[in-house]
């Protein structure tokens, strides 16, 4: 069966109740589940909101201040400069892993919501469904065959 655009792609019907109805079954929090129990994700998803406001970077800035302003007091020394070395070490390394999990979580949040929208289309390729987890070869085969249909695709001018 051909729809108006000429393809025989199968019809797909509003599923979308029945998905979310199977999709919220399946991830009801449960004690001691991955979701109920998933304190360092909750951690993080918590101290990147606070770290990445005004009030932390204000705090930050404060801290900067009076380690400055105690510079005379301590006449500059070697252990005054270490202080404000080793904590900005500590907080940089401790930071990469809160910004990296919540990153993870936003890309895969993300990726879940493309793969709907791409269900949800009828004339999308189901197969771009969880391209992400893709070989880069395959990738590379797929942008190859995009970049293909863009060069035989005659380019629009609008003339106004």
């Amino acid at each position: 069966m051909k729809n108006e655009l000429g393809s025989t792609q199968r019809p797909r019907t509003n599923s979308l109740p029945k998905i979310e109805a199977k999709v919220n079954q399946q991830t009801i929090p449960v004690e001691g589940s991955a979701r109920g129990s998933d304190w360092f994700g909750q951690f993080a998803a918590q101290a990147s909101a606070w770290l990445g406001s005004k009030w932390a970077f204000a705090g930050a800035g404060l801290i900067i201040l009076i380690w400055a302003l105690t510079g005379p007091v301590f006449h500059y020394s070697d252990t005054w400069q270490l202080v404000i070395n080793t904590g900005t070490t500590i907080v940089t390394f401790l930071m990469v892993f809160l910004i990296q999990n919540t990153q993870n979580r936003d890309a895969r949040a993300i990726n879940l919501k493309l793969n709907e929208l791409i269900h949800a289309i009828d004339a999308a390729r189901d197969q771009m469904i969880a391209i992400e987890s893709s070989s880069d070869l395959e990738l590379n085969a797929i942008q190859a065959k995009f970049e293909k249909i863009k060069a035989d695709t005659p380019v629009e001018v609008d003339r106004e």
